[in-house]
């Protein structure tokens, strides 16, 4: 199950947000989007996790949570439109 997490600081990385989600279960992948010209964090990514359950309880969880001075927002990641490519 796919999650958005947003409102990330700029100098969050991808091992920090695994290991919190980790706290809820097994974690399939970690990204954060970053600008391809300039390699900066765009302040969002999305968490894939194995499982609903855990995925879901993360979500509840640590939506809000405070995470190097930002409270981040975590919510369900919306499924890519059929047919839409980028660029």
């Amino acid at each position: 199950m796919n999650l958005y997490v947003g409102s990330l600081g700029y100098d969050v990385e991808e091992a920090e947000i695994q290991r919190l989600f980790e706290q809820f279960g097994e974690v399939k992948s970690v990204r954060i989007i970053k600008d391809k010209e300039t390699g900066q964090s765009k302040g969002f990514g999305f968490v894939e996790m194995e499982n609903k359950e855990d995925a879901m309880k993360a979500l509840e969880r640590l939506n809000g949570h405070e995470l190097n001075g930002r409270n981040i927002r975590v919510n369900l990641s919306k499924s890519k439109r059929r047919g839409y490519r980028k660029g």
